[in-house]
């Protein structure tokens, strides 16, 4: 299996549902978990509130118990959100009032999103839009760790990953890849201890010059 790319500034999560109000909640807190997982905290409220506009339009408007599918993709400064499903039937932003109904979660979309639209897919159409995500070092440097993390998780699983998913399988491939790096530096003549308070003074000081 090859390494990460660190190249590649994308990241893909996708998470089929069925578009009935208590799926929809749990779909909200999915993309909310993914969010943290790829380390963009500060715009989950945004995104959550978006998710919830897509996949209720899905209820609303192509029908309730439909198998529909949200995509969450991080390219570099923007994460993209789609809904698919079923219909062929594209949705317009209606000129009519925003206190009426129809139309009303397409208007919120449109202004809270940086862009939005809608096209036609092989089994019915995507409803997507766009958030703005910090692009700055940080955030280059959290892109590289989750490709690391990811491909280090899938690569070498133990048994005290067994039964868990998500952030808590993250948290404990972060501390096997971190002990392995030490039983790296070990083998190599290294005091593990003394890498790790260089580790520590390294990113205190790269703290204080954000700061």
């Amino acid at each position: 299996m090859p390494g990460p790319d660190p190249t590649d500034p994308r990241f893909r999560c996708v998470l089929p549902f069925e578009a009935v109000p208590t799926e929809v909640r749990l779909l909200r807190r999915a993309a909310a978990s993914q969010m943290h997982r790829w380390g963009m905290p500060t715009c989950v409220e945004e995104a959550e509130l978006l998710v919830t506009e897509l996949a209720t339009n899905v209820v609303k408007h192509v029908g309730e118990g439909t198998s529909a599918t949200l995509v969450l993709e991080w390219r570099l400064d923007r994460l993209r959100l789609e809904v698919h499903d079923r219909s062929p039937a594209l949705p317009s932003v209606q000129t009519r009032s925003c206190e009426e109904e129809c139309g009303r979660g397409l208007h919120l979309i449109a202004a809270l999103a940086l862009d939005w639209g809608a096209v036609p897919t092989a089994a019915g159409k995507a409803v997507w839009c766009e958030v703005s995500v910090d692009s700055g070092k940080d955030c280059r440097r959290i892109e590289r760790a989750v490709a690391v993390l990811e491909w280090y998780q899938a690569k070498a699983r133990t048994v005290a990953w067994a039964g868990r998913s998500g952030p808590a399988a993250l948290d404990e491939s972060v501390v096997e890849l971190i002990a392995d790096l030490l039983h790296w530096t070990a083998a190599r003549g290294q005091d593990p201890v003394d890498v790790l308070d260089r580790v520590q003074r390294h990113y205190e000081a790269e703290l204080g010059g954000a700061a």
